[in-house]
């Protein structure tokens, strides 16, 4: 039955592809169909032995014959002739027979993407464009070494993650940004190109990484990501002062176009470049078009950088009220309450950093941030003793900070370290009438009770 199967695959192969057949007066013989498909069975089965015994050298010559007279006869033809052909390249230390392998295997690729349906449909799990694409890809660039065209490796690399995105193998993402270094280092003016492939690289590779569910992949695909990350940051291209170099004069040219005020948005917001220009002009632009909160967001940050806190604590409320992730509405509130504490007004900040734990309980900075307001306004009292209790109340905070959000831990420890030597002394208290174990109101804005210790 296998047998027979072979022989119409053989057959049909021949039928549908008469342009790669060397036959009639090309070759001065010809083969009628039967003797034809039997010469393809035997050279499919002549190559698979050779090939499964890492024999490459003489698998080439029967799998060249079925690959050119017989392409759609097995899907191997294209997997095991992409091995023989790398095996070949590795091999071999003439340059030119080089080129003629590296040929013959971009064009298996090729040809394979030219079959691409017929192929499909003589196996389970079909194979992709942008799969093939990707792959092709990644062997010009591997054996072409230095001598790659950069560009041409970039448009199948691109072409290959555009069609297959967050299910690109993880070699996909890697490559796609070796190449759009590359291209960089050669081409200044690719430099939002540049920033922009990163951004797609990195969001696919997450998305990728999340989706996987074995150990192998998901290991695979953390190098993939941490290499993505590395050609980013080692072009140079990932510093703030160059997005406002890129950004800032096309912004002011872009003032109508919101999709394009919202891709400079942001990718600042990602890459952490809020304190630039060009940052605050999009925002502006795009909240004055369509308000959000990631506009708002900007303005809030463009009027604290100008010194008009009253409307930059304005637009960080336009944020709170547009946001509807609970998570972000805190991280709202917390740039409030450091807008608000940078100019020392203590009581206000305290409420909108109150306000980032109501939205998000485990935000260990808010606690942290009302610490230090504690910290900074101590002398609520006649009593310098009294006044140095509001340390422990500052300790308090602190210690509730690390125990909901491990991440802050050392920071908390370290200011906890800091403020412990400011606490009052045993016999101070005593004067007062207090010891340890009793409990404190801290008075004045703050109004907390807290406990000596």
């Amino acid at each position: 039955m296998k047998m027979r199967m072979f022989t119409m695959l053989c057959a049909l192969s021949f039928s549908a592809a008469a342009t790669f057949a060397q036959t009639g007066a090309q070759s001065g013989t010809r083969f009628g169909h039967g003797e034809d498909s039997l010469r393809c069975l035997q050279n499919i089965s002549i190559y698979s032995e050779y090939v499964k015994t890492d024999n490459f050298k003489d698998a080439y010559k029967p799998w060249k014959a079925v690959f050119t007279e017989a392409p759609i006869a097995r899907v191997s033809t294209y997997t095991d002739g992409a091995k023989i052909l790398r095996a070949l390249i590795a091999g071999s230390k003439d340059a030119a027979q080089q080129k003629t392998y590296l040929d013959e295997l971009m064009a298996v690729h090729d040809q394979r993407i030219k079959y691409l349906d017929q192929l499909n449909s003589l196996v389970k799990t079909p194979a992709t464009k942008g799969s093939i694409i990707g792959m092709k890809a990644h062997d010009y660039i591997v054996f072409s070494g230095p001598n790659a065209d950069v560009d041409k490796a970039y448009q199948m690399c691109k072409e290959a993650v555009d069609l297959e995105k967050a299910t690109s193998d993880y070699f996909m993402f890697q490559d796609f940004m070796d190449v759009s270094s590359r291209k960089l280092k050669k081409d200044d003016t690719h430099k939002e190109q540049f920033i922009q492939d990163y951004l797609t690289a990195s969001a696919y590779a997450d998305e990728a990484l999340k989706a996987a569910t074995k150990e192998r992949d998901k290991k695979n695909l953390k190098l993939a990501k941490n290499n993505v990350d590395a050609y980013f940051i080692n072009s140079g291209a990932a510093s703030c002062e160059n997005l406002q170099e890129i950004y800032g004069p096309k912004v002011a040219q872009n003032k109508t176009n919101l999709d394009y005020l919202k891709e400079v948005i942001s990718v600042m917001q990602m890459l952490k470049c809020t304190e630039q220009e060009a940052y605050f002009e999009a925002s502006e632009a795009a909240h004055a078009i369509e308000p959000t909160a990631a506009t708002a967001v900007g303005c809030g940050y463009m009027y604290y950088k100008k010194g008009d806190i009253e409307k930059s604590i304005n637009y960080f409320d336009q944020a709170i009220e547009l946001e509807q992730d609970p998570i972000e509405k805190a991280d709202h509130c917390y740039s409030a309450a450091v807008v608000l504490f940078g100019k020392k007004q203590f009581s206000r900040a305290k409420q909108y950093a109150n306000k980032a734990i109501s939205f998000n309980p485990n935000k260990g900075d808010a606690y942290i941030l009302i610490a230090q307001m504690y910290a900074a306004s101590p002398n609520w009292s006649d009593e310098g003793a009294l006044n140095k209790c509001t340390y422990y109340a500052a300790i308090d905070k602190l210690q509730r900070a690390k125990s909901v959000d491990p991440s802050v831990a050392e920071k908390a420890n370290e200011l906890i370290r800091t403020y412990s030597a400011y606490v009052p002394k045993d016999e101070d208290l005593f004067f007062l009438g207090l010891k340890k174990g009793n409990s404190v109101t801290i008075g004045g804005w703050i109004g907390e009770t807290t406990t000596i210790r």
